[in-house]
This record gives C-alpha cells, sequence and structure tokens, in this order.
C-alpha cells in the first residue's frame, strides 16, 4: 500500500491540488520511502522500485547515486514540471488517473524525459500517451487543436517527439474530410446569400482563433497543401485577425498619441501577428479577400509599424482591384504627427500600384503600348479618375497637406483618366481657398493647364 507521504511536497502551494489526498488504493503502506525526488524545488517523498521498474533515467540516476539507502535526486526542467511529475509517478504506482486533451501533450514529454519506453515495462507511459494521441486525438480536428495549445508551453522535446506536428497535420486533414462531407452545403452556398455562404463557412474558423500565431501559420500552411478550400482559409483569416487585433480600435487608430518611440512587447506582438495573416493570403487571383479586410489590415500594419514589405504586400493587392475601393476606404489617417491628416503618400502608392497594373494588362492585351482610350483598362481608369478626384477634394482643407503632395496626386493621372475635370477643379478651388489669395490661384490653374 502507498504511504501517506506519498507524493507528499515540502512547497506546495494553496492553489496547487493535493493528489495525495485522493488517493484511494495505496500499497507499500508498511515501506518507507526510500528515495526523494525534487522538481521545480518540489520534494517527492516515493520508493524506488516502482520507479525504477518504468524509468530509465532515474534508474541510472539512482544507479549513480553514493548512498544507496536513501537518494535525493533533482530532475532539472521536467516537461510540466511538478503536476505532470505527480501524474508520472500515479501512471509508476498503477494508480488510475485520466489522460485528457489538457495533460497528454505534458505527459508524453514527461515520459521522453524520464525514459518511460517498453525497454523497461510493456505497456509503458509513452506507448500509453502514444495510444492516446493516435487513437483519439489526430482523429478530430478539435482535440487536435485542443492538444496544440498545450504545446506552446512545452520545451522543444514536444516538437522533438513531434506532438505539434502531428496535431497540425490532423487538424488539416480532418478539415479537408469535414470540407468533402459538407461539399453539397458549399455548393447550395454558391447560389444563395452571402449571409448563407458566410455561415457555410463557420465550421473550424473559431477553433483554429485560440492557437499562437507560429502554430497557427503551420496549420494554415498545411490546409493549403492538403487542398482546403481558399475561401474557407480567407475567412479564417479574417476570423483570426478580428480575434487577435481587437484591441486596436478606431480611436486609437486616429490618435498620434498612441506613436512611441519604442513599442511595448503587446504592440511587437501584435505587428508578428499582421505581418504572419498578409503573408498567409492566398496568391491566387481566384481568390477574392474582401476590401475592408485588406484595408483594416493596411491601417493596422501602419500603425503597428509592420515590415516595408508587409505594407506595400496589402497596397499592391488594393491597386489590383482599385476601381471598386469607395472614396471612406481611401480615407487612411496618418500617424505620424506634424503630418498631413490623411496618408496621402500611401494612396500615392497604391495609385502607381494601379497604373502600372493597367499599362500591363494593356500590353498584354494588344501586344504593343496603347494609348489608353478605348483599352481594355481604360473603363477601370476613369472610375479611378472620379475616385482620386473625390479623395483630393476630401482632403484639400487639410492645412498640412502640402503643395508638392497635392499636386502629385493630381499629375500621376493620365489624361484620358478624366473625362471631364469638374471633379478636378473643385479640389483644387478648395485647395487653393485654404492657403492662397486669389492671384496665386489663378496662376496655380495657368500651370496645370485647366484654364
Amino acid at each position: 500500500m502507498v504511504s501517506e507521504n506519498l507524493l507528499s511536497s515540502s512547497k506546495r502551494s494553496p492553489t496547487t491540488p493535493n493528489f495525495c489526498n485522493s488517493f484511494t488504493t495505496r500499497i507499500f503502506s508498511d515501506v518507507a520511502g526510500d528515495i526523494t525526488i525534487v522538481v521545480d524545488g518540489e520534494s517527492f517523498l516515493l520508493h524506488k522500485f516502482p520507479l525504477v521498474s518504468r524509468s530509465g533515467k532515474i534508474r541510472k540516476m539512482v544507479a549513480d547515486a553514493k548512498d544507496s539507502n536513501f537518494s535525493k535526486l533533482e530532475l532539472c526542467n521536467l516537461p510540466g514540471g511538478p503536476h505532470t511529475f505527480e501524474l508520472a509517478m500515479k501512471f509508476c504506482y498503477g494508480m488510475n488517473f485520466e489522460i485528457t486533451t489538457a495533460n497528454v501533450a505534458h505527459l508524453r514529454c514527461a515520459a521522453e524525459y524520464l525514459e518511460m519506453t517498453e525497454d523497461y515495462r510493456e505497456e509503458n507511459l509513452i506507448s500509453r500517451t502514444e495510444t492516446y494521441l493516435n487513437e483519439f486525438v489526430v482523429q478530430s480536428l478539435e482535440r487536435s487543436v485542443e492538444v496544440l495549445t498545450t504545446c506552446e508551453l512545452l520545451p522543444p522535446i514536444a516538437e522533438e517527439v513531434g506532438i505539434p506536428n502531428r496535431c497540425i497535420e490532423a487538424i488539416a486533414i480532418n478539415a479537408c474530410k469535414e470540407q468533402l462531407v459538407s461539399g453539397l452545403s458549399h455548393l447550395d452556398c454558391n447560389s444563395e446569400s452571402t449571409e448563407l455562404k458566410s455561415s457555410c463557412l463557420e465550421w473550424w474558423v473559431e477553433d483554429l482563433s485560440v492557437l499562437r500565431i507560429d502554430y497557427y501559420q503551420r496549420v494554415i500552411c498545411a490546409m493549403g497543401s492538403v487542398g482546403v478550400r481558399l475561401d474557407s482559409i480567407v475567412a479564417s483569416l479574417m476570423h483570426y485577425a478580428q480575434i487577435s487585433l481587437k484591441g486596436i480600435g478606431k480611436s486609437q487608430i486616429w490618435n498620434p498619441a498612441r506613436m512611441k518611440s519604442s513599442p511595448n512587447m503587446e504592440e511587437n506582438d501584435q505587428s508578428i501577428i499582421v505581418e504572419t495573416l498578409v503573408s498567409l493570403m492566398p496568391t491566387d487571383k481566384s481568390s477574392s479577400i474582401p476590401l475592408n479586410f485588406l484595408f483594416g489590415m493596411l491601417r493596422m500594419a501602419i500603425m503597428l509599424d509592420a515590415a516595408i514589405a508587409c505594407r506595400l504586400e496589402l497596397e499592391r493587392r488594393i491597386a489590383f482591384r482599385l476601381e471598386m475601393v469607395s472614396l471612406d476606404d481611401l480615407l487612411i489617417p496618418s500617424v505620424r504627427s506634424g503630418d498631413s491628416l490623411f496618408d496621402v503618400d500611401t494612396v500615392h502608392r497604391i495609385l502607381v500600384n494601379f497604373l502600372q497594373r493597367v499599362e500591363e494588362e494593356e500590353n498584354e492585351d494588344c501586344g504593343y503600348e496603347s494609348e489608353g482610350i478605348g483599352s481594355p483598362g481604360h473603363g477601370s481608369l476613369l472610375k479611378v479618375g472620379r475616385l482620386i478626384d473625390s479623395y483630393l477634394a476630401e482632403t484639400a482643407p487639410d492645412p498640412y497637406l502640402s503643395l508638392q503632395k497635392f499636386t502629385a496626386m493630381i499629375e500621376i493621372l493620365p489624361d484620358y483618366a478624366r473625362v471631364i475635370d469638374d471633379g478636378l477643379y473643385r479640389a483644387i478651388d478648395i485647395y487653393l481657398k485654404v492657403f492662397f489669395p486669389v492671384p496665386v490661384i489663378q496662376s496655380f490653374r495657368i500651370s496645370l493647364k485647366l484654364t
């Protein structure tokens, strides 16, 4: 029978469960503990025999101990700490406890650390946890996600025994299977309303939002490799962004005071999330990522000072569909104090990207450099011309908007981007009335050939 001091701890905190009080089966009751094992400062008085019969590591440590009558051993950096060690010792003593999705990863890593292999006893702890992982965890997307989240605080040994990889592969495969099963529903969604289509995509996206960004990245890459639908991946990216970046509100975006010379840890983490999500966006042209999501990510990338490559990629994606953008989308607030109220530089770069796209498409379709009028991209160019004129009129009253930036936005569009110049006249008049007297206004209009 187990003595009452089995697994007793000399430094147990009040919030730590006291497992020895729950023991209903006791063995070796007449045998005093003959080994003390210290795990992260907590001491456990145990018996050598049940331990060395299961754990190769403890067997070697006992053999190396000088005092054969009583030994005190210390286990450093044991995965899962004292709590998991206590469960492993229960296993050594033949006591019943439940292996769950919450503890299986910790137990598997602890078993590896303690060398609890079949070399010492059949159906040892490594074997038992492997059985649970293979027969119960990887068969379910939800359970695989639960186990994967528990790996976040485990040491590299978790990667060495392959727990994250197996969970990630299982999540991707199970998502693909569920997608095939629900294929008919997806076909129905294609002909129904947007609301119904969205509901058809709400299968695993919420489950993945609990993952740390590095695990989430690996899951999405695995899903792409097994053929999960791109629109489902986009839905997941949007949901993950909504959950993980929800602390960044409109008031923060419009408040220049939030800009610090040295970003804090949370801002750095959010910047990594934005950069990672952008890198995971499908490159397939057939996948349509909502423009409001692209603009939301662009605003966050600017605010969090994300990598330049990240911001340029978002600008490129927006430029590809600039003719579909609304004026409100382009009114991106500036984050630099003393600068214009709106981020005109970003809009200018988006416009440059758009014009390059139009030129490339015209050259591909015509085989030569087109004059623009009547070309396939002329309709899109006219829409963008009207959009930019509206943007100029909206930003013109900004007292911090420099003349150089204002004229650069006007001059970049070719002449054939406007059928009439009424919108441009209006924008210029608004701008000049704010800054210049009437004679200067007339001179400026002449220089732009607008009279």
